[in-house]
């Protein structure tokens, strides 16, 4: 896979540059600019190589209609005022545009077309689309890491018509991700959280080979204390998962993974209650569990402390409400006290996980945090991404 940074000729060149500016809007308003942020270096990096840049994202799930609610104005609005530079939004229908005519003016350097899902033919991975797209441009550069699990026309398609490269951050995802799966330095450990064990299951199962610990917090904790016959009242759980969990014990046992879940719990009516901490025979038919009591915390935070990598991918409660926030908060005050010792390699990813991060302003105080959602949690289960395969 060649980095955009191995071309040599940059200048005046027509690069077509897919990102991934699905960021959350409410009202027109971007409420987390991560994502945007995180391009930054790819968009100075062309600037400075005075390329002319032609820039393809998406904003949610339009399914090939033009929807106004998903315009990509504001991001366009706000990467101007981070760049301090002019951006040219355009509208016109993209089977209309030709290369000749998309800078006209000598000013322009960077263009965003509207929502490339505005058009069916991404999402089906048409050739005639992605073959249009490619003759906008004299080469291609995805980063986007976070759609590459997408076949998309903008994500795969589009390499077999143009010189196509892995951008900066798309580089720095995969190198993040190899030093938990391939370059590990251990002992390793895994804490994972979710409302599903069986979403998580493929990750759970590639993970314990390589991994020393393996935490299992957060709502799928519950279907293994159930397992081991504690009650759990009327927490979140999963049906007819008892396979799975025992699949996951099974395996452990086969690569000396050590699996941890909660010793004790923190417990409320309903998801808005105070909490209250109980033992696990403690817990009432109509108790709610909400997060991880204070014997689990230091039980982590002691495998934290004993670990040099750790990869954390879901929350460890409800953290929405901060009386069930304080397991997620221990945990990473933990993995950043590490971090600051430089005697830990970590990485977070997942949306709760990282909107939990920003919480505290703490994305800088982890090696890396991904954005990146189900092409992070499939890289790390072993499957091979489109997006990965196209640039190869």
């Amino acid at each position: 896979m060649k980095n955009i940074r191995e071309q040599e000729s940059l200048e005046n060149k027509n690069v077509l540059l897919r990102l991934d500016l699905n960021v959350p809007l409410k009202n027109g308003f971007i409420t987390d600019p991560t994502r945007i942020d995180k391009i930054l270096p790819v968009i100075n990096f062309l600037i400075k190589k005075n390329s002319k840049i032609i820039v393809i994202s998406h904003i949610g799930r339009p399914k090939g209609k033009i929807n106004k609610d998903l315009s990509l104005k504001p991001i366009c609005e706000y990467l101007e005022k981070k760049i301090d530079k002019k951006i040219k939004l355009i509208n016109e229908n993209v089977f209309k545009l030709n290369k000749k005519n998309l800078f006209k003016d000598p000013k322009d350097q960077i263009i965003f077309l509207e929502n490339i899902r505005f058009y069916y033919e991404e999402e089906k991975n048409d050739l005639d689309f992605s073959k249009h797209l490619a003759g906008l441009a004299d080469l291609y550069v995805n980063d986007a890491f976070s759609c590459s699990h997408r076949a998309h026309a903008s994500v795969c398609k589009i390499t077999e018509f143009l010189p196509s490269f892995a951008g900066l951050q798309f580089e720095t995802e995969i190198n993040a991700l190899k030093k938990v799966t391939s370059e590990i330095k251990k002992p390793i450990t895994c804490i994972i959280g979710g409302s599903k064990i069986s979403t998580k299951i493929g990750l759970i199962k590639n993970l314990i080979p390589k991994f020393d610990n393996v935490i299992i917090v957060g709502g799928m904790a519950n279907n293994i204390l159930k397992n081991k016959g504690k009650p759990i009242g009327k927490s979140v759980k999963e049906e007819n998962c008892e396979s799975i969990i025992n699949e996951i014990f099974e395996t452990s046992k086969k690569y000396s993974c050590s699996i941890y879940y909660p010793e004790d719990v923190m417990v409320g009516k309903n998801l808005d209650d105070n909490s209250q901490a109980k033992e696990l025979n403690d817990v009432s038919y109509d108790d709610f569990i909400l997060d991880i009591g204070i014997k689990t915390i230091n039980k982590i935070k002691n495998i934290i402390e004993n670990s040099q990598t750790v990869l954390w991918n879901g929350p460890a409660g409800y953290f929405e409400n901060p009386n069930f926030a304080k397991g997620s908060y221990e945990i990473a005050k933990a993995i950043i006290k590490k971090n600051n010792d430089i005697s830990i390699y970590s990485v977070a990813g997942g949306g709760d996980t990282v909107a939990l991060i920003n919480q505290i302003n703490a994305i800088k105080d982890f090696n890396f945090v991904s954005t990146a959602g189900g092409a992070f949690l499939e890289y790390l289960e072993g499957k091979e991404l489109p997006g990965i395969k196209a640039l190869k």
